[in-house]
């Protein structure tokens, strides 16, 4: 079973179509084709015979009717036995042993903006048939929709294939069509009747694949995979590779941890580093170099970097590898590894090293998803920070000085990225600037503040202070004075925010409103 003697071969992505075709041609295999892709093989040189003079029946309207036909499916479809046989002779047609088909470029046409009508042209109809065909077939069919497997069948053409390599190309068929139904599926729910696109659709369909079992779920008696969109970008968690040397898995909670790090790290532009502790910075800083930057995020909070995550946004050096072998930390990511860098880290057993290569922006534009009971919420992704603290509204009598404005906006950028009710203390100096006390997830304010004070201790005096969102009364704000914090950026909108700015000017600190509140939960 599985020999392959005759192929029927039709691609959009003709990435390494040519080779396969004169493998197959090499090992006798009578290869049927349409348009472009029996060109490209002609043109190389490869003999093809077209699926409409196998059918002898033209493709018609503009090749829209061209692989439909029952000699075309009735020949994937045979079952090894008489009766099938019988029928298919009786048709005309003979058995096809290999199906390689890849679809029309529907997601490419919606994302570069083409017009509806361009739109419409692009959903497939034929190739997901044939897929499904065979793929529905694969006892005897072998299908393939991914490049990266042409080699796999080459080397299995004389051999043939057995069955469990012919039921993964199939699982891999049928999630790419669930895949293909779904973009067109969720374009056109997106469509509304002006012809306008409403970013969130009727339906929302994302198909995962599965890149790896975790060692457990978010604890250890619960079980858990990652699977990632095959559509995520470059720099994203999803693409990041693994470089650690023999390390032990990752869990759940490492990447939870991972990305949220990584998010963190994204907001800055000179070199920065971020040590997250379940899911909450607890050190961030900036600086010249990157060494400096890890030295500074991770004293900002010694005892809670022990066996925390870290992001940095430059290639690791050797320098910054040294100091961070100094501590136990379980993870770091970063866009890549000096091989010095590299070496040394591997050494370190259970250090788990990832690399993201490509690098996306802190204002880069993504879904964030939330599973609830039965439903998921979907929502844009929180992507502001940029420009909100220096299009602040001054509502105190005195304005921030310079480097006031220079510590709010770092805080307000680490603010965001730590769980509601967010409160970081933070200052910059020549070096650069840095954390020095983060207040998270608290039920009241006031209580974030607190904390806040408690891990920044004397070195609260002369930091700013920034809030995800507004302070409902003044009590936290008067916490941040006596600490001795100089300014503050926040929201505002509090129906108390006259009652806030009136403590905050009687003792003569700054405070800017944002109009911008960054919950998250």
């Amino acid at each position: 079973m599985g020999s392959i003697k005759r192929a029927l071969v039709s691609v959009s992505d003709k990435t390494g179509v040519v080779e396969l075709g004169k493998a197959l041609h090499a090992k006798g295999v009578t290869i049927l084709s349409t348009g472009g892709t029996a060109k490209a093989l002609r043109d190389a040189g490869v003999p093809v015979t077209d699926v409409s003079e196998y059918t002898k029946s033209p493709e018609i309207m503009d090749g829209r009717v061209k692989t439909l036909h029952p000699r075309v499916h009735g020949g994937i479809l045979m079952r090894d036995q008489a009766n099938d046989r019988a029928e298919l002779e009786q048709v005309g047609g003979a058995p096809i042993d290999l199906v390689v088909v890849n679809l029309y470029p529907f997601e490419a046409t919606v994302k570069r903006g083409a017009p509806h009508e361009e739109v419409i042209e692009n959903i497939d109809i034929g190739g997901p048939s044939m897929l499904r065909s065979a793929a529905k077939n694969h006892a005897r069919v072998n299908v393939v929709v991914d490049p990266s497997d042409y080699a796999a069948v080459i080397a299995a053409i004389e051999t043939g294939t057995d069955r469990a390599f012919r039921a993964r190309l199939a699982a891999k068929a049928f999630t790419h069509t669930a895949r293909y139904d779904a973009a067109i599926a969720g374009y056109l729910t997106s469509v509304e009747d002006d012809g306008s696109r409403n970013p969130f659709p009727g339906t929302f369909g994302v198909v995962y694949e599965k890149v790896y079992g975790l060692r457990y779920g978010e604890n250890p008696h619960q079980k858990g995979a990652f699977y990632r969109d095959p559509a995520a970008p470059p720099g994203s968690l999803a693409r990041a590779e693994v470089v650690s040397n023999g390390s032990k898995e990752l869990s759940f909670n490492n990447l939870v941890d991972l990305e949220a790090a990584l998010d963190a790290v994204r907001e800055y532009e000179r070199p920065a580093a971020v040590v997250v502790k379940h899911t909450n910075p607890c050190g961030v800083a900036v600086a010249e170099k990157l060494v400096d930057a890890y030295r500074v995020a991770r004293d900002a909070d010694a005892v809670s970097a022990f066996g925390g995550i870290v992001a940095l946004n430059r290639e690791v050096d050797d320098a910054t590898a040294a100091v961070i072998a100094e501590t136990f930390i379980e993870c770091i990511v970063a866009p890549s590894y000096a091989p010095a860098a590299l070496a040394r880290l591997q050494q370190k057993k259970n250090l788990r090293l990832l690399a993201t290569g490509a690098w996306l922006s802190a204002d880069h534009r993504a879904y964030h998803l939330k599973q609830v009971g039965g439903g998921m919420l979907v929502e844009d992704r929180d992507n502001t920070a940029g420009s909100e603290v220096r299009d602040a509204k001054v509502a105190t009598k005195r304005a921030p000085t310079a480097a006031e404005l220079s510590a709010l906006d770092f805080a307000w950028r680490v603010c965001k990225h730590v769980k509601s009710n967010s409160i970081v203390f933070a200052k910059s100096d020549a070096a650069g600037e840095r954390t020095v006390g983060v207040g998270a997830g608290q039920m009241s304010r006031v209580v974030s503040v607190e904390i806040a004070v408690k891990k920044s201790g004397a070195e609260a005096k002369g930091c700013v202070l920034a809030s995800d969102a507004f302070f409902p009364f003044p009590d936290g704000v008067e916490a941040a004075i006596a600490a001795g914090i100089t300014a503050i950026v926040q929201p505002g909108g509090s129906v108390k925010d006259a009652d806030v700015i009136a403590v905050a000017d009687k003792a003569g600190i700054a405070m800017i409103f944002t109009g911008t509140r960054h919950f998250r939960h």
